[in-house]
């Protein structure tokens, strides 16, 4: 459905273009002919407003296709890297283990590697799949009663151990002190993966030290997940944009952290789709960042 509504855009701007053309083309010659008439004067002034705003959309139109076109294009090669990295060092592995003989220790670290390697394909593929399903309506059959607390301490545990962190760099605090202030409705697989995104940004935006600080709060009938970071930061004209799809802030910073550009996109959506919202708060570059994500209670 995208696809074909994009064609038609497209299309449509195509046409429209060869249209004003003409009619630039039509009232050029009807003022050469018709200089000294006053009608065809004021509906030569009114064709030509509307010629000059058929213009400025067509231009903002194609300006956002290049656009748009340019961050596929970043896409497709970061989710190749992301893609290729990992098989590449699976094959070294078994290439490795096929043709030496190695002692058990080192087999199983070998094990353990194309383990790591798996799981990071698996969430590349899970993160392109989930953006894919994210502009589709679904419905709330597999919706239930969650604690938000012990599904976000279940994350961070994840977490520590898929990136070897320690407890002091990767933190909780909760203060949903009761079962009511924790209790949300929701899909337990999409905010798992919410919050799976949320501490992965956290992780990979703090190239250097890792410190980073994970606070659930209670706000008036709201549940808040807030990953607060020590990296890079965000600037502020940025704060917006970092939540749609394929974007990634031009820091140069950045330029050797990998990403598709999805984590944020997906928080967001699957906030909205619970009725929630997402948001970013930093002070600037090198100042580190705070992502947020709501959820309405289940008692509210």
């Amino acid at each position: 459905m995208q696809i074909t509504s994009r064609r038609k855009a497209i299309a449509f701007a195509i046409v429209l273009g060869a249209c004003l053309v003409a009619t630039a083309i039509v009232l050029n010659i009807s003022w050469i002919i018709h200089w000294r008439e006053v009608v065809p004067l004021v509906l030569g002034i009114i064709f030509f407003a509307i010629l000059i705003a058929g213009l400025v959309w067509n231009t903002i139109f194609l300006v956002r296709e290049i656009r748009r076109n340019e961050k596929h294009d970043s896409f497709i090669n970061a989710v190749t890297h992301e893609l290729k990295t990992p098989v590449a060092s699976i094959r070294l592995y078994l290439e490795t283990l096929q043709s030496r003989n190695l002692d058990e220790l080192q087999r199983k670290k070998f094990y353990d590697i194309m383990l790591d390697d798996t799981d990071r394909l698996m969430a590349t593929v899970d993160q392109v799949l989930r953006a894919a399903q994210s502009g589709h309506k679904r419905g709330q059959e597999h919706w239930q009663e969650l604690n938000l607390a012990e599904l976000a301490s279940e994350c961070v545990d994840l977490a520590r151990s898929r990136h070897n962190l320690t407890e002091e760099q990767l933190r909780i605090e909760n203060h949903l002190v009761s079962k009511e202030e924790s209790a949300v409705r929701g899909d337990q697989d999409e905010l798992r993966a919410a919050i799976a995104n949320l501490l992965d940004n956290a992780v990979k935006y703090s190239p250097n030290e890792k410190d980073i600080n994970v606070i659930l709060i209670s706000e008036g009938g709201q549940a808040l997940v807030r990953v607060a970071d020590k990296g890079v930061g965000i600037p502020r004209t940025e704060l917006k944009r970092i939540f749609k799809r394929f974007y990634r802030v031009p820091l140069r910073a950045l330029a050797k952290v990998k990403g598709t550009g999805l984590g944020l996109f997906i928080v967001r959506a699957i906030a909205e789709r619970h009725g929630g919202a997402a948001w970013a708060d930093s002070e600037g570059e090198g100042k580190g960042a705070i992502v947020t994500m709501r959820l309405p209670r289940l008692k509210a």
